[in-house]
Protein backbone atom coordinates (compact mmCIF):
# COMPACT_ATOMS: atom_id res chain seq x y z
CA UNK A 1 0.00 0.00 0.00
CA UNK A 2 1.01 3.50 -0.82
CA UNK A 3 1.32 4.65 2.99
CA UNK A 4 0.55 8.37 2.80
CA UNK A 5 -3.04 8.18 2.72
CA UNK A 6 -3.81 7.83 6.59
CA UNK A 7 -6.00 10.85 7.01
CA UNK A 8 -8.67 9.13 3.99
CA UNK A 9 -8.17 5.13 4.87
CA UNK A 10 -11.30 3.47 5.42
CA UNK A 11 -14.58 3.93 4.32
CA UNK A 12 -15.56 7.25 2.34
CA UNK A 13 -18.10 8.62 0.52
CA UNK A 14 -17.07 8.39 -3.62
CA UNK A 15 -17.40 12.31 -3.98
CA UNK A 16 -15.01 14.09 -7.17
CA UNK A 17 -12.62 15.11 -4.18
CA UNK A 18 -12.25 11.05 -2.87
CA UNK A 19 -12.58 9.61 -6.52
CA UNK A 20 -9.14 11.85 -7.22
CA UNK A 21 -7.42 11.29 -3.90
CA UNK A 22 -8.25 7.46 -4.60
CA UNK A 23 -6.70 7.99 -8.11
CA UNK A 24 -3.83 8.90 -6.99
CA UNK A 25 -3.70 6.35 -4.65
CA UNK A 26 -3.83 3.39 -7.88
CA UNK A 27 -0.84 5.76 -9.22
CA UNK A 28 1.29 5.29 -6.62
CA UNK A 29 1.10 1.67 -6.36
CA UNK A 30 -2.07 1.30 -3.46
CA UNK A 31 -4.70 -0.42 -3.13
CA UNK A 32 -8.38 0.88 -3.28
CA UNK A 33 -12.32 -0.75 -3.37
CA UNK A 34 -14.21 0.83 -5.48
CA UNK A 35 -17.83 0.24 -6.44
CA UNK A 36 -19.06 -1.69 -9.42
CA UNK A 37 -22.39 -2.33 -10.75
CA UNK A 38 -21.90 -6.14 -9.79
CA UNK A 39 -19.83 -6.14 -6.62
CA UNK A 40 -17.13 -4.14 -5.10
CA UNK A 41 -14.11 -4.75 -6.38
CA UNK A 42 -10.40 -4.34 -4.79
CA UNK A 43 -8.17 -2.20 -7.37
CA UNK A 44 -4.77 -1.75 -8.50
CA UNK A 45 -2.78 -0.35 -11.43
CA UNK A 46 -2.98 -3.40 -13.40
CA UNK A 47 0.17 -2.57 -15.46
CA UNK A 48 2.36 -2.51 -11.87
CA UNK A 49 3.53 -5.85 -11.09
CA UNK A 50 4.21 -4.69 -7.61
CA UNK A 51 0.57 -3.32 -6.82
CA UNK A 52 -0.52 -6.42 -8.44
CA UNK A 53 1.48 -8.48 -5.86
CA UNK A 54 0.20 -6.32 -3.04
CA UNK A 55 -3.00 -7.17 -4.08
CA UNK A 56 -2.60 -10.65 -4.12
CA UNK A 57 -1.61 -10.38 -0.65
CA UNK A 58 -3.93 -8.52 0.79
CA UNK A 59 -6.42 -10.61 -0.76
CA UNK A 60 -5.38 -14.09 0.24
CA UNK A 61 -5.86 -15.24 -3.67
CA UNK A 62 -3.50 -17.70 -5.10
CA UNK A 63 -1.54 -16.82 -7.93
CA UNK A 64 -2.75 -19.12 -10.25
CA UNK A 65 -5.99 -17.92 -10.12
CA UNK A 66 -5.95 -14.50 -12.89
CA UNK A 67 -7.26 -11.15 -12.80
CA UNK A 68 -10.20 -9.02 -14.78
CA UNK A 69 -8.57 -5.90 -15.66
CA UNK A 70 -11.24 -3.01 -15.65
CA UNK A 71 -11.44 -0.22 -18.20
CA UNK A 72 -13.22 2.53 -19.09
CA UNK A 73 -13.58 2.45 -22.53
CA UNK A 74 -13.63 0.06 -25.47
CA UNK A 75 -10.71 1.64 -27.05
CA UNK A 76 -8.47 1.15 -23.87
CA UNK A 77 -9.78 -3.03 -23.53
CA UNK A 78 -8.66 -3.13 -27.53
CA UNK A 79 -5.41 -2.07 -26.67
CA UNK A 80 -4.68 -4.93 -24.21
CA UNK A 81 -5.49 -7.43 -26.37
CA UNK A 82 -3.22 -8.57 -29.15
CA UNK A 83 -6.23 -8.54 -31.46
CA UNK A 84 -10.05 -7.22 -31.32
CA UNK A 85 -11.88 -9.70 -33.81
CA UNK A 86 -15.67 -8.41 -34.84
CA UNK A 87 -17.64 -10.83 -32.55
CA UNK A 88 -15.97 -8.91 -29.73
CA UNK A 89 -16.84 -5.65 -31.03
CA UNK A 90 -20.11 -6.54 -31.57
CA UNK A 91 -20.40 -7.94 -27.69
CA UNK A 92 -18.79 -4.56 -26.45
CA UNK A 93 -21.17 -2.28 -28.73
CA UNK A 94 -24.45 -5.04 -27.02
CA UNK A 95 -23.34 -4.99 -23.64
CA UNK A 96 -20.12 -2.47 -22.36
CA UNK A 97 -20.48 -0.90 -19.98
CA UNK A 98 -21.86 -3.64 -17.77
CA UNK A 99 -21.40 -6.88 -16.43
CA UNK A 100 -19.46 -9.16 -19.40
CA UNK A 101 -16.25 -9.72 -19.24
CA UNK A 102 -14.02 -10.66 -22.72
CA UNK A 103 -11.12 -13.14 -22.64
CA UNK A 104 -8.87 -12.82 -25.30
CA UNK A 105 -5.08 -13.02 -25.72
CA UNK A 106 -2.89 -10.43 -24.48
CA UNK A 107 -0.37 -7.92 -25.56
CA UNK A 108 2.99 -7.41 -23.74
CA UNK A 109 1.00 -4.36 -22.02
CA UNK A 110 -0.51 -6.95 -18.94
CA UNK A 111 2.19 -8.84 -17.09
CA UNK A 112 1.87 -12.13 -16.56
CA UNK A 113 0.99 -11.96 -12.73
CA UNK A 114 -2.55 -10.95 -13.91
CA UNK A 115 -3.12 -13.47 -16.05
CA UNK A 116 -1.74 -16.01 -13.30
CA UNK A 117 0.29 -17.10 -16.75
CA UNK A 118 -2.04 -17.78 -18.85
CA UNK A 119 -1.54 -16.16 -22.57
CA UNK A 120 -5.17 -14.85 -22.25
CA UNK A 121 -6.96 -11.49 -20.42
CA UNK A 122 -9.94 -11.18 -19.14
CA UNK A 123 -11.23 -7.24 -19.11
CA UNK A 124 -14.37 -5.29 -18.84
CA UNK A 125 -15.84 -2.30 -18.82
CA UNK A 126 -18.08 -1.66 -15.23
CA UNK A 127 -21.55 0.42 -15.61
CA UNK A 128 -20.93 2.47 -12.77
CA UNK A 129 -19.84 6.22 -12.70
CA UNK A 130 -17.42 6.05 -9.57
CA UNK A 131 -15.53 3.04 -11.26
CA UNK A 132 -15.17 4.96 -14.74
CA UNK A 133 -14.21 8.22 -13.12
CA UNK A 134 -12.00 6.29 -11.25
CA UNK A 135 -9.90 4.09 -13.79
CA UNK A 136 -10.04 7.90 -16.17
CA UNK A 137 -8.26 9.84 -13.39
CA UNK A 138 -5.59 6.69 -12.67
CA UNK A 139 -5.02 7.14 -16.09
CA UNK A 140 -4.62 3.26 -16.04
CA UNK A 141 -6.13 -0.24 -16.27
CA UNK A 142 -7.44 -1.09 -13.04
CA UNK A 143 -7.04 -5.28 -12.39
CA UNK A 144 -9.60 -5.95 -9.60
CA UNK A 145 -11.17 -9.48 -8.05
CA UNK A 146 -13.94 -8.65 -5.40
CA UNK A 147 -12.99 -6.67 -2.40
CA UNK A 148 -13.00 -9.45 0.43
CA UNK A 149 -10.87 -11.93 1.57
CA UNK A 150 -10.55 -14.71 -1.18
CA UNK A 151 -13.00 -17.85 -1.64
CA UNK A 152 -15.40 -16.01 0.91
CA UNK A 153 -18.39 -14.36 0.28
CA UNK A 154 -18.38 -11.17 -2.38
CA UNK A 155 -19.13 -7.71 -0.72
CA UNK A 156 -21.93 -5.66 -2.55
CA UNK A 157 -21.72 -2.95 0.01
CA UNK A 158 -18.31 -0.70 1.21
CA UNK A 159 -19.69 -1.57 4.84
CA UNK A 160 -19.09 -5.57 3.93
CA UNK A 161 -15.70 -4.57 2.12
CA UNK A 162 -14.46 -2.75 5.39
CA UNK A 163 -15.76 -5.56 7.59
CA UNK A 164 -13.24 -8.32 5.27
CA UNK A 165 -10.37 -6.19 5.15
CA UNK A 166 -10.37 -3.39 7.43
CA UNK A 167 -7.02 -1.59 7.56
CA UNK A 168 -5.69 -3.20 5.13
CA UNK A 169 -6.76 -0.86 2.02
CA UNK A 170 -5.63 2.55 1.38
CA UNK A 171 -8.85 3.99 0.51
CA UNK A 172 -12.96 2.34 0.67
CA UNK A 173 -14.96 4.55 -1.99
CA UNK A 174 -18.67 4.14 -0.96
CA UNK A 175 -21.24 4.90 -3.16
CA UNK A 176 -23.67 2.23 -1.70
CA UNK A 177 -25.53 -1.20 -2.76
CA UNK A 178 -24.22 -2.38 -5.17
CA UNK A 179 -26.77 -2.89 -8.53
CA UNK A 180 -26.73 -6.15 -9.85
CA UNK A 181 -25.32 -7.99 -6.67
CA UNK A 182 -23.45 -10.77 -8.91
CA UNK A 183 -20.17 -10.63 -10.68
CA UNK A 184 -19.73 -10.50 -14.50
CA UNK A 185 -20.38 -12.97 -16.78
CA UNK A 186 -16.98 -14.23 -18.33
CA UNK A 187 -17.42 -15.33 -22.53
CA UNK A 188 -14.09 -16.30 -23.93
CA UNK A 189 -13.52 -15.41 -27.55
CA UNK A 190 -11.82 -18.42 -29.15
CA UNK A 191 -11.43 -17.62 -33.16
CA UNK A 192 -15.05 -17.74 -33.96
CA UNK A 193 -16.21 -19.67 -30.81
CA UNK A 194 -18.10 -17.88 -27.62
CA UNK A 195 -17.44 -19.82 -24.56
CA UNK A 196 -19.05 -19.21 -20.99
CA UNK A 197 -16.54 -20.00 -19.02
CA UNK A 198 -18.33 -17.91 -15.66
CA UNK A 199 -22.20 -17.70 -15.65
CA UNK A 200 -23.09 -13.53 -14.36
CA UNK A 201 -24.67 -10.75 -14.29
CA UNK A 202 -25.17 -11.25 -18.19
CA UNK A 203 -27.74 -13.73 -19.09
CA UNK A 204 -26.70 -16.67 -21.46
CA UNK A 205 -29.56 -16.06 -23.37
CA UNK A 206 -29.32 -12.27 -24.09
CA UNK A 207 -25.63 -13.20 -25.81
CA UNK A 208 -26.78 -15.92 -27.60
CA UNK A 209 -29.60 -13.53 -28.93
CA UNK A 210 -26.53 -11.05 -29.91
CA UNK A 211 -23.61 -13.78 -31.39
CA UNK A 212 -25.52 -17.21 -31.97
CA UNK A 213 -23.70 -20.04 -30.86
CA UNK A 214 -22.55 -19.93 -27.27
CA UNK A 215 -21.09 -22.74 -25.31
CA UNK A 216 -21.15 -22.93 -21.22
CA UNK A 217 -17.55 -24.69 -20.27
CA UNK A 218 -17.16 -26.71 -17.56
CA UNK A 219 -15.53 -25.76 -14.11
CA UNK A 220 -11.48 -26.87 -14.59
CA UNK A 221 -10.31 -26.25 -10.66
CA UNK A 222 -7.02 -27.14 -11.59
CA UNK A 223 -6.34 -24.48 -14.33
CA UNK A 224 -8.85 -21.75 -13.98
CA UNK A 225 -9.18 -19.82 -16.93
CA UNK A 226 -10.71 -16.99 -15.14
CA UNK A 227 -11.88 -15.99 -11.80
CA UNK A 228 -14.69 -17.64 -10.22
CA UNK A 229 -13.98 -21.07 -11.71
CA UNK A 230 -13.13 -22.91 -8.34
CA UNK A 231 -15.01 -25.52 -7.44
CA UNK A 232 -15.03 -23.97 -4.17
CA UNK A 233 -15.66 -20.39 -3.77
CA UNK A 234 -17.88 -17.78 -2.26
CA UNK A 235 -18.44 -19.65 1.01
CA UNK A 236 -19.74 -18.07 4.33
CA UNK A 237 -18.11 -19.25 7.38
CA UNK A 238 -21.31 -21.16 8.26
CA UNK A 239 -21.63 -24.52 6.14
CA UNK A 240 -23.77 -23.99 3.32
CA UNK A 241 -25.69 -26.82 2.41
CA UNK A 242 -27.73 -26.49 -0.79
CA UNK A 243 -31.55 -28.30 -0.48
CA UNK A 244 -31.52 -31.12 -3.15
CA UNK A 245 -35.05 -29.69 -4.57
CA UNK A 246 -36.87 -26.60 -5.83
CA UNK A 247 -39.32 -26.41 -2.80
CA UNK A 248 -39.52 -24.62 0.02
CA UNK A 249 -38.35 -27.45 3.19
CA UNK A 250 -41.34 -27.90 6.40
CA UNK A 251 -38.71 -29.44 8.26
CA UNK A 252 -38.23 -30.86 12.17
CA UNK A 253 -34.87 -30.81 13.57
CA UNK A 254 -33.15 -34.02 14.55
CA UNK A 255 -32.94 -36.45 15.96
CA UNK A 256 -29.19 -37.25 16.76
CA UNK A 257 -27.25 -37.81 13.52
CA UNK A 258 -28.76 -35.06 11.91
CA UNK A 259 -28.97 -31.57 12.67
CA UNK A 260 -30.15 -30.44 15.64
CA UNK A 261 -29.12 -27.46 16.41
CA UNK A 262 -29.75 -23.50 15.11
CA UNK A 263 -30.73 -23.43 11.37
CA UNK A 264 -30.65 -20.86 8.91
CA UNK A 265 -32.90 -20.98 5.59
CA UNK A 266 -32.29 -19.02 2.04
CA UNK A 267 -35.21 -19.32 0.66
CA UNK A 268 -35.60 -18.04 -3.12
CA UNK A 269 -39.28 -17.27 -2.81
CA UNK A 270 -41.60 -17.06 -0.20
CA UNK A 271 -41.39 -20.02 2.53
CA UNK A 272 -44.17 -22.29 4.13
CA UNK A 273 -44.64 -21.50 7.58
CA UNK A 274 -43.70 -22.93 9.80
CA UNK A 275 -40.58 -24.08 8.21
CA UNK A 276 -39.05 -25.03 11.31
CA UNK A 277 -35.01 -22.92 10.95
CA UNK A 278 -34.55 -20.27 13.07
CA UNK A 279 -33.88 -17.51 10.33
CA UNK A 280 -34.90 -17.12 7.61
CA UNK A 281 -33.77 -14.85 4.50
CA UNK A 282 -35.49 -14.44 1.30
CA UNK A 283 -34.23 -13.50 -1.88
CA UNK A 284 -37.00 -12.37 -3.59
CA UNK A 285 -41.02 -12.73 -2.32
CA UNK A 286 -41.99 -12.49 -6.09
CA UNK A 287 -40.01 -15.12 -7.35
CA UNK A 288 -38.08 -12.55 -9.20
CA UNK A 289 -34.32 -13.39 -10.84
CA UNK A 290 -33.02 -10.19 -10.61
CA UNK A 291 -33.88 -9.05 -7.24
CA UNK A 292 -32.55 -12.39 -6.21
CA UNK A 293 -29.25 -11.77 -7.71
CA UNK A 294 -28.72 -8.51 -6.06
CA UNK A 295 -29.70 -9.75 -2.91
CA UNK A 296 -27.96 -12.90 -2.85
CA UNK A 297 -24.97 -12.11 -0.98
CA UNK A 298 -26.15 -9.89 1.36
CA UNK A 299 -28.40 -12.17 2.73
CA UNK A 300 -25.68 -14.88 2.93
CA UNK A 301 -23.88 -12.30 5.06
CA UNK A 302 -26.50 -11.81 7.39
CA UNK A 303 -27.25 -15.24 8.12
CA UNK A 304 -23.63 -16.00 8.12
CA UNK A 305 -23.91 -13.90 11.09
CA UNK A 306 -25.85 -15.16 13.51
CA UNK A 307 -24.06 -17.93 15.04
CA UNK A 308 -26.04 -21.07 13.27
CA UNK A 309 -25.04 -24.47 12.64
CA UNK A 310 -25.50 -24.14 9.79
CA UNK A 311 -27.69 -23.10 6.81
CA UNK A 312 -29.38 -24.21 3.77
CA UNK A 313 -30.27 -22.67 0.59
CA UNK A 314 -33.29 -23.90 -2.08
CA UNK A 315 -32.52 -23.87 -5.69
CA UNK A 316 -33.34 -21.63 -8.21
CA UNK A 317 -34.37 -21.68 -12.29
CA UNK A 318 -31.31 -22.30 -13.94
CA UNK A 319 -32.29 -19.43 -16.75
CA UNK A 320 -31.65 -15.92 -16.66
CA UNK A 321 -29.86 -14.68 -13.80
CA UNK A 322 -30.92 -17.89 -12.14
CA UNK A 323 -28.15 -19.72 -13.98
CA UNK A 324 -25.26 -17.54 -11.91
CA UNK A 325 -27.00 -17.64 -8.39
CA UNK A 326 -27.13 -21.60 -8.73
CA UNK A 327 -23.20 -21.52 -9.80
CA UNK A 328 -22.26 -19.37 -6.64
CA UNK A 329 -24.69 -21.43 -4.39
CA UNK A 330 -23.10 -24.54 -5.38
CA UNK A 331 -19.29 -23.15 -5.07
CA UNK A 332 -20.32 -22.13 -1.48
CA UNK A 333 -21.80 -25.13 -0.73
CA UNK A 334 -20.43 -27.87 1.94
CA UNK A 335 -22.38 -30.55 0.77
CA UNK A 336 -26.40 -31.18 0.13
CA UNK A 337 -29.80 -31.48 2.59
CA UNK A 338 -32.34 -33.63 2.44
CA UNK A 339 -35.84 -33.87 3.73
CA UNK A 340 -36.21 -37.78 4.68
CA UNK A 341 -39.86 -37.92 6.72
CA UNK A 342 -40.06 -34.47 7.39
CA UNK A 343 -36.44 -34.71 9.31
CA UNK A 344 -33.44 -32.50 7.79
CA UNK A 345 -30.64 -34.31 6.74
CA UNK A 346 -27.24 -32.98 5.63
CA UNK A 347 -25.13 -34.26 3.81
CA UNK A 348 -21.00 -33.41 3.59
CA UNK A 349 -19.53 -33.86 -0.42
CA UNK A 350 -16.63 -35.51 1.58
CA UNK A 351 -18.67 -38.01 3.57
CA UNK A 352 -18.63 -41.38 1.11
Amino acid sequence: MSGDVAQTSGVVLADAAMIKEAAGVIKRGGLVAFPTETVYGLGADATNTHAVATLFQVKGRPKFDPLIVHVASKEEACGLWAHCPDMTHRLMEAFWPGPLTLVLPKNERIPDLVTAGLSTVAVRMPDHPVALELIRQAGCPIAAPSANRFGGVSPTTAQAVEEDLRTRLDVILDAGPARIGIESTVVACERDTLVVLRPGGIPVEAIREVAGTVTVAHTNPAQPAAPGMLARHYAPRTPLYLLDGLTNPRVRLGPVGMTTGRMGLLSFGPVIEPSGFTITEVLSHQGDLVEAAARLFQAIRRLDAEGLEAMVATQTPEHGLGLAIMDRLRKASQGIALVAEGRLVLIDRSTP
